[in-house]
């Protein structure tokens, strides 16, 4: 039986996921059942990996001097449900119960503000670089989990909610090693 927000395991918290609870995240409008997953990707500073900057920069806790772009992005709010590194560690941010701040302005199917009924998930990359092995396992092992959990229609980038916009999870994401995306 497929879960609605809030219910099974921890409210919304995934088991196996590290959780770093980002304070930018509000209630989804009237229990929005959620049937869409957005991946997208991200690197701060832009091309690098590794650091804590994600983490900072959905936790609001990012420093805007320790790099000029970070100067940029200070006052923006962003979160997303779910951080896939480099190394497969899994990171969740936004409990599924909750509306991340992951898709802005967006519209799929003739449905606008996709955070409404959607999932983030941000993979670290880039647009230049492929991702890494370990991120397809770890991502399938998420989207599997996801789809037990709720009724998905599709699995979509980020450049598909968002077009002209946005370009992640970009042209190195490897669409065919997902399972079952449901594009």
């Amino acid at each position: 039986m497929k879960q609605s927000p809030g219910e099974g395991d921890s409210d919304g918290w995934l088991p196996g996921a590290r959780h770093v609870p980002s304070p930018n995240f509000d209630e989804r409008p009237g229990n929005e059942p959620i049937r869409l997953i957005v991946i997208h990707a991200i690197s701060l500073p832009p091309g690098e990996f590794g650091g804590p900057e994600i983490i900072r920069l959905f936790t609001n806790c990012l420093d805007p001097e320790a790099h000029p772009y970070f100067r940029e992005i200070r006052d923006i709010r962003v979160s997303a449900h779910f951080l896939v590194r480099r190394d497969g560690e899994l990171i969740q941010f936004v409990s599924c119960s909750g509306r991340a701040w992951h898709a802005g302005i967006s519209n799929w199917m003739g449905r606008e503000n996709c955070n409404n009924f959607s999932l983030g998930i941000e993979l670290e990359g880039c647009d230049e670089l492929p991702f890494e092995d370990a991120q397809y396992l770890a991502l399938n092992r998420l989207l599997a989990d996801l789809r037990r959990r709720f009724s998905i229609d599709a699995v979509v980038g980020h450049s598909d909610i968002a077009p002209g916009r946005k370009t992640d999870p970009g042209p190195c994401f490897d669409w065919c090693r997902l399972h079952d995306t449901s594009r």
